[in-house]
């Protein structure tokens, strides 16, 4: 069973391809491409069940508009306060308007007991809706990111994870009872990418360098972001990278026509290569500092954190698949161990 959840991805991935034909976008331009992504990060690809233990997500990110009133999927009402929102609305900037959906999903190291342990992360799940404001051109990328959801019993993680290891016949979690309590979460998050080098030889070689800068306000995370991340291979999509999930991760829509996705022939293909950093500052973290207004199990967190990946990404025609290997450092003091997890990202243009 455990093999056969390992393979799913790929077969995902080649079900999106026979599900949606090349032929039927040659009627459209570059701009006019919505960008759908489904993001899966799981420890059980590094053969561990703990800490960061699973999370799961769903962006659709528009396609580009001169003016966010072009969206005719954004309300009225909601035309002038996007407008007055800074960072996204610099003149001879494309914008893109991106709804996710998701649920991450938290353990302690030990799964098999009951009661509360005192010196490891609590169990806890959140599920949330975002929405992205982007403006972009060729060299820079801004995000404005809006999170809204809920902490605790309410976003079924315990449910999901217990389903999950009945399925691949793993260790049942038990110790669900001591979870964070119930809580609406509002984060409000900024981030800026920049792509200071790129270069491309007549074969089509090339790699890129972007290096990115954010920030998050809210009762979930409160704290600041840096890294970069490097890419080096053949036909590279012209986009602002792979990342993890998190807010501002949603970078998958090209930017224009040089896009492999948008060539002819074998340059509608493509493979490279990508390692990255990710370096957070941490003021609040509401899944090891406890729930914001009730009393609940909380941990001695860690305040500076990184993330380092890599990876491959291919591209065939209208789809862009990356696998990732993570490793992260200790994010509260007891930790016994570095966390490793794997992660999947599947995309399309339609």
């Amino acid at each position: 069973m455990l093999g056969l959840i390992k393979k799913l991805p790929i077969y995902f991935f080649i079900g999106l391809i026979l599900f949606f034909p090349g032929h039927s976008f040659a009627e459209k331009s570059p701009g006019d491409y919505s960008t759908f992504t489904f993001y899966l990060e799981n420890d059980v690809f590094t053969g561990t069940d703990r800490e960061y233990t699973n999370g799961i997500k769903f962006t659709w990110i528009s396609r580009d508009l001169t003016n966010y009133r072009e969206n005719p999927h954004i309300p009225e009402w909601a035309h002038r306060i996007i407008e007055h929102l800074p960072f996204v609305r610099e003149p001879g900037f494309m914008r893109n308007v991106s709804i996710s959906i998701g649920q991450n999903m938290y353990a302690p190291e030990n799964l098999d007991r009951t009661d509360l342990i005192l010196d490891q992360r609590p169990y806890a799940g959140i599920t949330y809706l975002a929405v992205g404001f982007h403006s972009k051109n060729s060299r820079r990328m801004d995000t404005l990111e809006i999170d809204l959801g809920i902490l605790g019993h309410h976003s079924y993680a315990e449910q999901v994870q217990k389903t999950w290891h009945e399925w691949i016949d793993s260790t049942e979690p038990r110790g669900w009872d001591n979870q964070l309590n119930d809580e609406p979460i509002l984060n409000v998050f900024y981030e800026r990418k920049w792509k200071v080098l790129r270069s491309m030889s007549l074969e089509g070689i090339s790699y890129d360098f972007i290096p990115h800068l954010g920030c998050s306000l809210g009762n979930s995370f409160t704290g600041a972001n840096f890294g970069w991340q490097f890419r080096f291979g053949w036909n590279l999509p012209n986009d602002f990278g792979t990342f993890l999930i998190r807010p501002g991760s949603d970078t998958n829509a090209p930017v224009a026509e040089k896009d492999p996705r948008f060539s002819s022939g074998l340059r509608r293909l493509g493979v490279h290569v990508f390692t990255g950093v990710d370096a957070r500052a941490v003021l609040r973290n509401i899944l090891l500092d406890g729930n914001t207004f009730r009393h609940s199990n909380k941990i001695e967190k860690k305040h500076f954190v990184v993330h380092m990946m890599m990876g491959v990404g291919i591209i065939i025609h209208r789809y862009k698949i990356s696998c990732a290997y993570v490793r992260q450092t200790r994010e509260y003091d007891t930790q016994k161990e570095k966390q490793e997890y794997g992660a999947i990202t599947l995309s399309l243009l339609f």
